[in-house]
């Protein structure tokens, strides 16, 4: 059996774990968080390396992407590096495939058109596959990498401008602390209804579940959400503000849908190559091969 572990900045309340069958091959997949502890974090991966067969870091990315350039976080890197045998994944190569079929597959069976709608998207440069799909498809951008990572109320509108000023700002946040640019911990837990703004504006509100959780409005009437890792609870909350639909790019797996960490890691485990050497077609060819769908729930 296959053991699969995401290890998490995130809050220890949102742990959880499943069994189930993926290709013929049985897994137990795991979300373990530190409640923002890196050190804590450190010692959890040096004590399950090599007997799990992949980790995923959850809470944390390990890269960022603009364009075809991609950034390195020093706080990830340093986590993964505590990782000698098993492979560790921050779900970064799975947004740039299994999002962008999501898109399109909403897209492409009438389930949203996106032409014209106003789209919130809470951080391109965390999601850029997505971010990418949604301007093909003709959605009315809104990008959020100012607001929420930095709280610099500005919105942006254009891919050109995110590459822009990620080639200029990348190299000094990258190596700042991460709990700088992400809520981790406890912080995950507490919601502000500043940037309240752009969630009214927004008729589809995607990306990063946790920003989206700690900023949007009381009243989410007729919207619909995009995102990656929710909760039962999540989803009660959701349903209670109002929320039309929801979707969720991975699966619903005994209650919850893990994030795209979480499923990376699962797709590195059955590939049984070197994670230097997986490309995005092996991905690709393996989603086709298992037929992943995206979880939709109509709340409203």
């Amino acid at each position: 059996m296959k053991h699969v572990v995401s290890v998490s900045l995130g809050s220890s309340k949102r742990n959880h774990k499943a069994q189930v069958n993926i290709l013929g091959e049985d897994f137990i997949i795991e979300r373990i968080g530190t409640d923002g502890d890196k050190k804590k974090a450190v010692e959890l991966i040096k004590q399950l390396d090599g007997r799990v067969s992949a980790f995923g870091l959850g809470g944390i990315d390990l890269y960022l992407w603009a364009g075809n350039k991609r950034y390195i976080i020093k706080d990830a890197a340093e986590l993964a590096k505590a990782a000698k045998v098993s492979p560790v994944v921050d779900g970064s190569g799975l947004k740039n495939t299994l999002e962008r079929r999501v898109i399109n597959y909403l897209h492409d069976n009438g389930i949203i058109d996106f032409k014209g709608k106003k789209v919130l998207l809470v951080a391109a440069t965390d999601r850029f596959g997505m971010a990418e799909a949604l301007v093909n498809k003709g959605a009315d951008m809104t990008f959020g990498d100012l607001i929420f990572a930095l709280g610099i109320p500005i919105p942006l509108h254009s891919l050109k401008t995110i590459d822009i000023l990620s080639r200029i700002l990348m190299p000094v946040l990258s190596r700042l602390p991460f709990e700088m640019l992400y809520p981790t911990g406890k912080k995950q837990e507490v919601n502000s209804v500043k940037y309240k703004k752009f969630f009214d504006r927004a008729e589809i509100i995607a990306g990063d579940f946790l920003y989206i959780k700690r900023y949007m409005p009381p009243d989410l009437s007729g919207k619909t959400i995009i995102t990656n890792t929710v909760t039962k609870e999540d989803v009660e909350t959701l349903k209670n503000r109002g929320l039309k639909m929801l979707v969720t790019t991975t699966p619903e797996l005994q209650g919850r849908s893990f994030g795209t960490n979480v499923m990376e890691a699962v797709l590195v485990s059955l590939l049984n190559k070197k994670i230097e050497e997986v490309t995005s077609q092996d991905y690709e060819k393996l989603l086709e091969k298992i037929g992943f769908l995206p979880r939709i729930e109509v709340l409203n």
